[in-house]
């Protein structure tokens, strides 16, 4: 305060925008919590080493326990003296490895990680080999005990493409906001996995539910199984009901891939041309899949 002029000074800020990965295996998910660890916990008790303050960081999405991320978008204001600091190099010092800073800068001063993005793209993994999971792999993917009917996943996934009200795949404590429980679904498409063993379901949409994706999944792995038949997947999405009791699938296989913003549209139209290249070129594998690739199982 200036006490002739009776003016206020605000101290300059600065923006400054992460990009993160991290394992979920042993955080409570990303949002602060009193006791337990949480992404956002971590990182946030780092910024104050060098801060010398509690800086409150800003989530493109809250990404549940155990569930990964490869590429979560997050946003800080940072006193402008320290703006253009290795933010990157200075936070991964301070942290467990389990997460790290990819990629820091100053960011324009209106960013906002969560109401800016357009779109997020989440993966989710199974893994096929009903012998058991790679102990390497069991923290990133879910296992089945069956085969699974892939033509039929892919009829169904093709359903939940567009724009839906998706409350029938939304669990308890979804924060809604003014739209409700409408999401548009750009795509839904499977590839390989990291492994002979694995295959990898991608859906990019404008934004998610809690828990939606893993809801999609386990409909999907239950249409798999042929425990739902893939027409019926419309009447589940127009029933707009969760009571429909299809499994949510463990948070382990999940992994937040990417978060769109304005200057990423060419990206996200890449990636939905590769995903449909992709199709197209394995339409000759669209058959019952095994680890003995055996239709009769």
């Amino acid at each position: 305060m200036d006490a002739l002029a009776g003016l206020c000074y605000v101290r300059p800020m600065a923006r400054i925008k992460l990009i993160l990965a991290y394992e979920g295996t042993d955080f409570s998910g990303w949002q602060l919590q009193a006791r337990d660890r949480t992404v956002q916990g971590e990182v946030e008790a780092a910024i104050v080493k060098i801060a010398g303050a509690r800086i409150p960081v800003n989530a493109a999405g809250r990404t549940d326990a155990g569930v990964h991320a490869l590429g979560q978008c997050a946003h800080f204001d940072a006193p402008e003296a320290l703006g253009h600091i290795p933010w990157a190099v200075a936070l991964n010092g301070l942290m467990r490895p389990d997460v790290r800073i990819l990629r820091a800068g100053v960011a324009h001063p209106r960013f906002h990680a969560r109401y800016d993005a357009l779109s997020k793209t989440y993966a989710y993994t199974l893994w096929l080999d009903r012998a058991g999971v790679c102990p390497l792999r069991r923290r990133f993917v879910w296992g089945m005990q069956q085969a699974l009917d892939l033509a039929a996943m892919d009829e169904a996934a093709a359903l939940f493409v567009g724009t839906h009200d998706f409350k029938s795949f939304k669990n308890a404590g979804t924060d809604v906001g003014a739209r409700g429980t409408v999401r548009t679904v750009m795509a839904l498409w499977r590839e390989p996995g990291q492994t002979p063993a694995e295959i990898t379901w991608r859906i990019r949409a404008n934004g998610f539910l809690k828990q939606m994706v893993r809801n999609i999944m386990g409909c999907l792995v239950s249409v798999g199984q042929g425990k739902v038949a893939p027409q019926d997947v419309r009447s589940i999405i127009d029933r707009r009901d969760r009571t429909h009791a299809l499994p949510t699938a463990p948070p382990w296989g999940l992994c937040m891939e990417r978060v769109f913003y304005p200057e990423d549209q060419e990206a996200a139209r890449s990636q939905d041309t590769a995903h449909d290249e992709h199709q197209m070129a394995g339409r000759d594998h669209r058959a019952p899949l095994g680890p003995d690739r055996n239709p009769a199982d």
